[in-house]
């Protein structure tokens, strides 16, 4: 005899890019016990790491200061990594401004230039972009010790408010 077939219950739609690459990481990170200080600084120098205009030195410089700090390295990489739009956004105004600061000419700094620089004289294009490169970081540097200090300070406030209305939450089922 053959059974019936009973149709499946319905499935509930997967949940957005969004959500399950950022907002559900970020939620399981509140879970881990982090104080509002970790999760603070964490922000902080996240962000500030996820801006700096050297392409790949993200997860390095994110791990490294994760370890360093003893800050959850998922949550640093995760918040560092977020900022990828902006750094590629910030990265062409920094490279130009940083350039004189060390000497090179901002004339010479276009993608034409460079291109014609790797084709016919290496030596010169390294010297280019290794000039503009450090003055990218000095003016990264100057720009992400205050933008980090008014991220820890204007974070640390929010996270204990979450922390304190998920324990209540916790007491209350």
């Amino acid at each position: 005899m053959v059974e019936p077939i009973t149709p499946l219950p319905p499935s509930e739609p997967s949940p957005s890019w969004l959500r399950r690459r950022v907002l559900l990481p970020l939620q399981n990170i509140l879970k881990q016990g982090l104080t509002p200080h970790q999760l603070a600084l964490t922000t902080a120098v996240g962000v500030a790491i996820g801006l700096v205009p050297v392409l790949g030195a993200t997860t390095l410089l994110g791990t490294l200061a994760a370890v360093r700090l003893r800050l959850n390295v998922a949550a640093m990489l995760l918040i560092s990594h977020l900022m990828s739009p902006l750094q590629l956004l910030l990265m062409l105004p920094l490279l130009r401004f940083g350039a004189p600061l060390l000497g090179a000419n901002v004339q010479t700094l276009t993608m034409g230039r460079v291109r014609y620089l790797f084709t016919h004289d290496l030596g010169g294009a390294f010297t280019l972009l290794w000039r503009a490169e450090l003055g990218a970081l000095l003016l990264w540097l100057l720009g992400a010790v205050p933008l980090g200090f008014l991220l820890y300070f204007s974070a640390r406030p929010i996270y204990q408010r979450l922390l304190r209305k998920k324990a209540l939450e916790e007491v209350g089922s």
